[in-house]
């Protein structure tokens, strides 16, 4: 991956179907989604994700959302995902989904997926995987990440999953509070971890965390940025100016309406491209050519 040729790294889209056929959503929820984000080409294939960003000159951290035991539907493969990131290395960085119900085996599969596919992080949803992230039943998991030296991603605040839907679909908001996840990077202090979205209505929470753990960030995923908190612009510019990172969530948002209203927000000239690609190039080890 040439990191200097690229003009940012996308740290949040999802690979919501498989080249089998299978998506990682119930139909009901991924037509909840679709209609709340309004978004136009919602269920792209991994290898017109890659097409998709190498036009546009970035790289994009891709997953899926391991939810089988609490929704019933299989997630997309995560070797899929990882697959394509060996035919795409220029564009795409394998991450992978794992349900915490599935406990010592779903250990096992960290393991494998680091060791023998590259997976560099891992993808939760407490709120469509229905449990607390700081529920002790995913300690082994985090345990597998934290000695693969993998990195952790939490989907934080509201959800367009399920919203509109009767009775949100059974989605439950209460698991995305990120102070849960404070738990977590407190009993893990070597496993690096990523707040997911602006975490409406808990942002102020999130810029606690993120500011009192020092391996905690924050993506900017599935909002657009006109729409952010004046706080999070402002710690953004400052105290998390290092820990801040670009996401979209591709494909409910596209990097390029996520990118024209990054740049009407009143970032420093120093920091927009931090938040761009340099600070997700020093959290994934990413280097020049």
């Amino acid at each position: 991956m040439d990191v200097d040729a690229l003009v940012a790294i996308d740290m949040h889209t999802h690979a919501e179907v498989s080249e089998k056929g299978g998506a990682s959503l119930s139909a009901e929820l991924d037509a909840a989604a679709g209609a709340y984000f309004k978004a136009e080409h919602r269920h792209p294939t991994l290898p017109e994700i890659a097409t998709y960003y190498r036009e546009r000159r970035m790289a994009c951290v891709v997953f899926t959302v391991d939810a089988e035991s609490a929704t019933g539907t299989p997630p997309v493969p995560n070797e899929e995902i990882a697959e394509a990131a060996l035919k795409n290395p220029d564009v795409i960085i394998p991450f992978a989904g794992v349900d915490p119900y599935k406990g010592k085996a779903a250990a096992r599969q960290v393991r494998r997926l680091v060791e023998e596919f590259g997976v560099k992080g891992f993808k939760f949803h407490p709120n469509i995987q229905a449990f607390h992230p700081n529920d002790r039943m995913a300690y082994p998991l985090y345990e597998a990440i934290e000695e693969a030296g993998a990195i952790a991603v939490f989907h934080t605040g509201q959800t367009g999953i399920g919203a509109g839907a009767p009775g949100g679909g059974g989605i439950r908001l209460k698991y995305s509070n990120p102070m849960d996840v404070d738990d977590v990077a407190a009993d893990f202090p070597g496993m690096r971890i990523v707040l997911a979205h602006p975490s409406f209505p808990w942002q102020n929470e999130a810029l606690a965390v993120a500011t009192h753990k020092p391996q905690v960030y924050i993506d900017l995923s599935g909002w657009s940025p006109k729409y952010f908190p004046p706080q999070l612009v402002r710690y953004a510019n400052s105290l998390l100016k290092d820990k801040v990172l670009f996401g979209s969530d591709f494909p409910l948002l596209a990097p390029d309406r996520w990118l024209a209203d990054f740049a009407e927000l009143p970032i420093k000239d120093e920091v927009r491209p931090k938040i761009l690609k340099e600070n997700a190039a020093a959290l994934l080890g990413l280097t020049g050519r």
